[in-house]
């Protein structure tokens, strides 16, 4: 980018296969899209990138259009705390933010943590996600990855059951976290909780429908439950104290690090576990979720992991331990 007196924005969308195809209750995505921002600052350049989710209402189209109306406030100096009510909390959000702190790290010299007051991160263990499937074929990806430490389950409802037993059986020693994507009902809830417990499961994710949940508050929980599609921001936490012992953490719905750091604050002292998580995205949607692993529980940035290949300078995944950015990449 060329160097200017005023702070320009450019915005793209990028396009980066899954190795093989990634699976949820949902259905599967055999790429992921991804919306870049850049904000470039005498000869300085800060980037963030977001993955716009349809589950939450965005496209790619509609997040690169809510980007590039901000060239304009950009461009009169817009900062992080003003973007919070110039956007509302969302992917858009979230790539603008972490733009913005790429480049005040940069100009400043500073990595983005000190800029911060946050303690540098350290290494960390992150899940490995295992699509949904037949319990033979998540058996046999489970068989693949065995040696990691912490594994995450995408089940779908009917067979669930099977589908936990089956690949507790193919990972005996690792550490089980599922994530239902809303796929069960309250009639097979307490079923598929016991079933978990039965092989071992530490968590599981958002079991019911956003906004249909309210089972959760009245049954036993044999199994650590935490919400994804449930909460947002700050604003969401308090109604989900009776039905949540944990909170999935996940930039492109906070609308930014900026937010996500005042909500993990706010969760934890409402006394929810944290988990940090992502979308299926790179390196560099990654590396800000980082700065939060320190006080999560639960860390699942594997997102890169997931791609036929990340973007070049990526993070260092040594196994399943996922380093912090180098200074090229982010902050």
């Amino acid at each position: 980018m060329t160097s200017s007196k005023t702070p320009m924005l450019y915005v793209q969308i990028e396009r980066w296969p899954v190795a093989g195809s990634f699976v949820i209750s949902r259905g599967a995505k055999t790429e992921a899209v991804t919306v870049v921002a850049e904000v470039s600052h005498s000869g300085r350049t800060g980037r963030g990138e977001c993955v716009p989710y349809p589950r939450y209402g965005e496209t790619p189209e509609a997040t690169l259009a809510a980007l590039q109306a901000m060239q304009g406030p950009v461009s009169s100096g817009l900062d992080r705390q003003a973007l919070r009510a110039a956007m509302p909390a969302g992917a858009a959000r979230n790539a603008l933010d972490c733009a913005l702190l790429d480049l005040e790290a940069k100009t400043s010299g500073q990595r983005v943590w000190s800029l911060l007051g946050r303690p540098a991160p350290a290494a960390c263990i992150t899940a490995y996600t295992i699509s949904l499937g037949t319990p033979d074929a998540m058996a046999a990806a489970t068989a693949k990855a065995a040696h990691r430490p912490l594994l995450k389950i995408k089940l779908g409802g009917d067979g669930d059951g099977l589908r936990i037993a089956a690949v507790r059986k193919a990972a005996p020693r690792s550490e089980l976290i599922v994530d239902a994507n809303e796929a069960w009902t309250p009639h097979d809830l307490e079923r598929n909780l016991a079933a978990c417990a039965e092989m071992g499961v530490t968590l599981v994710e958002q079991p019911l429908p956003a906004g249909h949940d309210e089972a959760l508050a009245r049954i036993a929980r044999p199994v650590a439950v935490c919400a994804d599609e449930s909460v947002h921001d700050r604003a969401s936490l308090e109604g989900l104290r009776e039905r949540y012992d944990a909170v999935n953490i996940k930039l492109d719905k906070t609308g930014g690090l900026t937010e996500a750091m005042a909500m993990a604050d706010a969760a934890q002292a409402l006394g929810f576990d944290i988990m940090i998580g992502c979308m299926v995205a790179t390196s560099l949607a990654m590396a800000p979720a980082m700065l939060l692993a320190q006080q999560a529980r639960f860390v699942d940035l594997d997102g890169p992991l997931l791609l036929a290949r990340d973007r070049d300078g990526g993070l260092r995944y040594d196994g399943s331990l996922v380093y912090p950015p180098e200074p090229a990449l982010w902050g």
